[in-house]
């Protein structure tokens, strides 16, 4: 088995695990990695001079052109290693944010965004006067275009948005959005957190000046991501962080930074992890993305009817698998999410509960939370069956009279 802890069970319970859309599972072939990593060529990067320090740089530096060569990137120095999505959103919004954006400025995003694309964003609007204009959505739970395109005008110098929703399962036309986004002026910064992991991609084809993602959301480790950008705007950029591999020279009055992408490096990097993050994309790779996706869009079309058919269950988002991922948030009649999870777990389900760090797009919908169950590669038909026969046991926990003293 090449996910060795689905293996595992959890209150006496087979394990279910459909929680990927917060972090998916590491193949052993993952964990192997950053064991050997440790155990055979240990060592710090770029600097050294001895054997450890070379194979450890060549790992590292390896895995650039692997991340490049899998998001359709000729040029493997405009991959950048970040924490994960969060921070390359962040990098973003100090290094190329407090240059550009000026009082009066406006920045289109969705009202599915993700709280790491919403708030990086709010100290601009605090702080600057720069003006948020968020894109609502059709009934359906896709975003509305028409809309999109009414909002755009000389003034918005930025639309940042998720390329798959993390609470609708929503696929978002990004080439498109892009498209009318350069007909003004504007850069796009696109989050894909939950794209990456499920659909073939090339940043050529669209045409976005910023893609970020995480590497656990993929196969990967924690604690490290990737920011892809444009060179000629990276290259104007001011680095986020100071020290360490983002210096080509240090001098009393003054410094001179290093070329990108290790301008945005600074410190010692995650360097098992990242070694870690290649062998993850290998291991997809070796699936072929377009037959993840087609897995998935199946076993989608599976989930959505069984959800759909529940009597009592709200399914939120796209009704049916065109331009949605495999993630389904849902209620249960009047029972909370919390405690439609809290049964579930005991039955060895493994779900989200809460508002998936998208409060604006809660309110929006106008729900206190969702349940949200998110598949993957190594999820099964057997899998949403037993997710469904745990969610009439929590209608009939929940059904029960309560007991009077």
């Amino acid at each position: 088995m090449d996910f060795p802890i689905l293996g595992r069970k959890v209150h006496g319970k087979r394990l279910v695990y459909l929680d990927n859309a917060a972090t998916t599972q590491k193949p052993r072939q993952v964990i192997e990695a950053i064991t050997r990593y440790y155990e055979e060529y240990n060592s710090n990067i770029h600097r050294g001079i001895h054997a450890l320090s070379g194979q450890a740089t060549a790992a590292f530096e390896g895995v650039r052109k692997t991340v490049a060569n899998f998001i359709g990137v000729e040029d493997p120095a405009t991959i950048i290693f970040t924490r994960g999505t969060t921070e390359a959103i962040n990098l973003v919004s100090y290094s190329w944010g407090e240059k550009n954006l000026k009082p009066g400025d406006e920045i289109v995003l969705s009202i599915m965004e993700h709280h790491s694309n919403i708030v990086p964003w709010l100290r601009f609007a605090k702080d600057r006067g720069v003006i948020l204009k968020y894109v609502e959505l059709t009934p359906e739970g896709r975003l509305d275009m028409e809309e999109y395109r009414k909002l755009l005008g000389p003034r918005v110098k930025l639309v940042t948005i998720t390329h798959m929703s993390n609470v609708l399962g929503t696929i978002n036309p990004i080439k498109e959005i892009t498209a009318e986004a350069h007909r003004v002026g504007a850069v796009v910064l696109v989050d894909g957190a939950q794209a990456v992991p499920h659909v073939a991609l090339n940043m050529g084809d669209i045409d976005c000046d910023f893609y970020a993602f995480s590497s656990h959301k993929m196969l990967g480790p924690t604690g490290v991501g990737v920011l892809w950008g444009r060179r000629e705007l990276l290259e104007e950029m001011t680095p986020f962080n100071y020290g360490g591999d983002m210096i080509r020279q240090v001098h009393r009055d003054h410094a001179e930074w290093n070329d990108i992408p290790w301008k945005f490096e600074a410190g010692t990097s995650n360097i098992a992890d990242v070694i870690a993050l290649g062998v993850a994309v290998d291991y997809l790779q070796e699936i072929d993305m377009e037959n993840v996706h087609r897995y998935e869009e199946d076993l989608g079309v599976v989930a959505l009817r069984t959800l759909r058919d529940l009597p009592g269950v709200k399914v939120y988002g796209p009704t049916t698998m065109e331009n949605r991922g495999a993630l389904f948030s849902f209620n249960v009649g009047d029972i909370h999410a919390h405690d439609v999870g809290t049964v579930l777990d005991q039955e060895g389900i493994a779900i989200r509960a809460g508002h998936h760090c998208a409060m604006p797009l809660m309110q929006y919908m106008k729900v206190p939370a969702t349940a949200r169950a998110s598949m993957y590669i190594y999820n099964t038909r057997e899998d949403i069956q037993s997710l469904a026969k745990a969610i009439v046991k929590a209608q009939e926990v929940f059904s029960k009279p309560a007991m009077v003293k």
